[in-house]
């Protein structure tokens, strides 16, 4: 298993992002995509607390949630049926010749809060895969 970005080694060390993926088109174009991940978002953990990150179509949504700080958030959204990868620690920022060229997207933020070393993706899938996701088979695709 390639992973292409740096996982947070010790519980507490700073802020941590978890990125979470979902597979609901409520926009059209949105059913171009790989069923179940259709969107991302990302999730930040600190000493204390969680904030979310959710672009969503027209805005961007920043909530501090109301929840302890030792709260098991990725286990919550993986029971709601999203597909989580993480703990990722963000990389110190570094200096560039060109500003990034892509649009902001759920992908784009999600990539912008891992930092300048995140893998490169366009698609929620992309970016699943790049991190080191894997899709586990189902019966289904087996026949």
């Amino acid at each position: 298993m390639r992973l292409a970005h740096r996982r947070a080694v010790a519980e507490g060390a700073g802020q941590q992002v978890w990125i979470a993926f979902g597979g609901v088109a409520d926009q059209p174009w949105l059913r171009l995509l790989r069923p179940g991940f259709r969107h991302c978002f990302a999730a930040l953990s600190d000493e204390t607390g969680w904030t979310v990150l959710e672009p969503l179509s027209g805005r961007l949504l920043v909530a501090r949630l109301p929840v302890p700080a030792g709260f098991d958030l990725p286990r919550f959204y993986r029971r709601a049926g999203l597909a989580v990868l993480g703990p990722f620690e963000a990389e110190d920022p570094r200096r560039r010749v060109l500003p990034p060229l892509l649009p902001l997207t759920c992908v784009g933020l999600c990539r912008a809060l891992l930092g300048p070393g995140a893998p490169f993706a366009l698609t929620p899938f992309g970016l699943f895969r790049a991190l080191g996701g894997v899709v586990a088979e189902s019966r289904e695709s087996r026949k």
